[in-house]
């Protein structure tokens, strides 16, 4: 039985303090504390989910933040003073809300969603030596950054830092070295960039935000589909959405120049869209619309709304293309309205509990290639589960129909290259991927998933660049992200930067925490090794290590040896 309840991973951390927090509160409690309120929400925390970080806790007027790398952290710590300075540009001196950061690389225990250890400690007593709007840094993430960030640290020398018995080198940057944000918002490319925010559900009815959501996500892939166009991905929009959420500060975060909010209401069978398009720079309403149509309309209105949005920002010339490039995923609004429940349940729960969905928006149109296509991927999720070869068999002949149905739409070629991936077919799951991507070059989750199958056909070297370029693309990554990237390090042996990788998962299924014990395994970790196998192993009791062989479509069973090997070292039988 395995009593340990925490484990041990290497993490950068970061502290912040305010400057002056009581005399602020002192001078003016309330605005103080809605002020702080405010900036946590609108600059900390989507700085932080940009870099792959994560809030720890707040403690007063601080905040505790883990992320698995030292670049990301300081990138971190320097968008966040740069946001704080441009937020206090307005404010009268003894207004303005100032931050110290210090920043250390260790070993620390995480208990549950807390994390302890020395080298948050040394954090601490670095964050106290910064300057105000400065950073304070020990030399081993110096050491990581040096000439990877916009930042040239000063040297301190070594410090004994109270309570902490060996010296620690210390860097320090001060406000007058921080980068200054450009005048204008400036894309990674030339092309427009834009983002689409969640439309809100104003239809009265909380069970109708798939709805709301389904739409949104089908603008955005078919504003993907014009190569001149650079469109933010769905999962990084999604998390920025919202009630209230100020547009321009979100177009900041995602880097655009352009962002469309609005909302959705459906009443019967009547639906009503409303859509406006804001430039980032200037917050100016560029273009505002209401469609009042039928629910059978609904694709006729997002060809509007995708038309105006590429007339405004391309030209009348490259409008008049939407036709040419879309092509109707159904003409049933009852079969779309399932779809949709099915894709927000497969986002929010399971591929395998889509199923259901998928399979009802089929039985009424079945040449809905999209729903054949995600109903392949849901029996996928139900072969993960019980690795029956009738359900992989399933998903082939769904992924087939998808194919012959609609060659030219991402999902469909990413759902054919995901089945020849657990089928063996490495070189058909490659072309698959390849085209999914020239398909929807914007969505991250295909390249993800093509970077799941590059480390399987083995090449771990290239699907960890695969990956990270997923992770680069997208500013908020859905979790299993690092579950793919710790999967790729243990098959490159490198299983320090695997156990971080996979500490950004807060809610582990059991093939993370397999890969967990596997890590740690290998590292001579064998309490925390134990412990992460005990967590897999209550999330599925009957596990054998033939099964995760069986499981993992390798095309050289060799490449599998550090986790299978991991896994045997941690105790998991044969």
């Amino acid at each position: 039985m395995v009593e340990e309840s925490f484990t041990r991973r290497l993490a950068a951390i970061v502290v912040a303090d305010v400057v002056g927090y009581s005399r602020l509160m002192e001078s003016d409690e309330a605005g103080t504390f809605a002020t702080l309120k405010e900036r946590r929400t609108l600059i900390l925390q989507p700085t932080v989910r940009a870099r792959g970080g994560r809030i720890v806790k707040f403690m007063g007027d601080g905040v505790l933040i883990e992320f698995a790398s030292a670049v990301n952290a300081v990138t971190a710590a320097i968008e966040l003073q740069r946001k704080m300075s441009e937020a206090n540009a307005d404010l009268p001196d003894q207004s303005r809300i100032v931050l110290r950061i210090g920043i250390n690389l260790g070993d620390v225990i995480g208990e549950g969603a807390d994390i302890y250890g020395e080298g948050i400690n040394i954090a601490a007593r670095l964050e106290a030596l910064a300057e105000p709007g400065g950073l304070c840094i020990s030399g081993k993430v110096h050491d990581e950054v040096r000439g990877k960030v916009d930042v040239i640290f000063e040297e301190s020398g070594e410090r004994q830092l109270k309570n902490i018995s060996t010296p620690v080198r210390v860097y320090r940057a001060g406000p007058s070295v921080m980068p200054m944000a450009p005048q204008t918002i400036s894309p990674v490319s030339n092309k427009p960039s834009i983002a689409i925010l969640p439309l809100d559900n104003l239809s009265g009815d909380p069970g109708q935000k798939y709805l709301s959501d389904g739409i949104t996500e089908d603008i955005i892939t078919e504003l993907s589909r014009f190569k001149n166009l650079s469109v933010a991905a769905r999962h990084a929009s999604f998390q920025l959405g919202g009630k209230g959420v100020n547009p321009v500060l979100a177009a900041r975060d995602l880097g655009v120049n352009f962002v469309v909010e609005g909302s959705v209401r459906k009443t019967g069978e009547r639906i009503r869209i409303t859509v406006q398009l804001i430039d980032a720079g200037t917050g100016n309403h560029v273009w505002a619309e209401r469609f009042d149509r039928e629910t059978h309309d609904i694709f006729a209105v997002q060809d509007e709304v995708v038309s105006a949005i590429v007339a405004t920002l391309e030209g009348h010339m490259m409008s008049t293309a939407v036709a040419q490039l879309r092509k109707k995923p159904t003409l049933s609004w009852t079969a779309y309205d399932f779809f949709m429940q099915g894709r927000e349940v497969a986002r929010r729960a399971s591929d395998r509990e889509a199923a259901p969905f998928f399979a009802r928006a089929i039985s009424i149109d079945p040449e809905f290639a999209q729903a054949h296509a995600w109903l392949a991927i849901g029996h996928l999720g139900s072969y993960w589960a019980d690795a029956d070869s009738s359900t992989l068999e399933g998903a082939r002949v769904a992924a087939q129909r998808a194919l012959e149905l609609d060659s030219n739409d991402a999902a469909v070629q990413q759902a054919n290259a995901m089945v020849a991936l657990w089928l063996g077919q490495h070189e058909r799951a490659s072309m698959h991927f390849n085209r999914a991507v020239d398909l929807n070059p914007a969505d991250a989750e295909i390249r993800a998933d093509r970077a799941e199958g590059m480390r399987f056909a083995g090449q771990p070297e290239v699907a960890l660049s695969a990956i990270d370029d997923a992770l680069q693309r997208s500013k908020f990554p859905p979790h299993w992200f690092w579950w793919i990237r710790g999967g790729i390090l243990i098959d490159l042996e490198r299983y320090d930067e695997a156990i971080a990788a996979l500490g950004n998962i807060p809610q582990k299924e059991y093939g993370a925490w397999l890969q967990l014990a596997a890590a740690h395994a290998q590292l001579g970790h064998a309490s925390e090794a134990a412990h992460a196998l005990a967590m897999g192993r209550k999330l599925k009791p009957n596990l054998s290590l033939r099964d995760v062989v069986a499981m993992s479509p390798y095309a050289h069973r060799e490449a599998g040896d550090p986790l299978f090997n991991g896994l045997r070292k941690a105790g998991l039988a044969a």
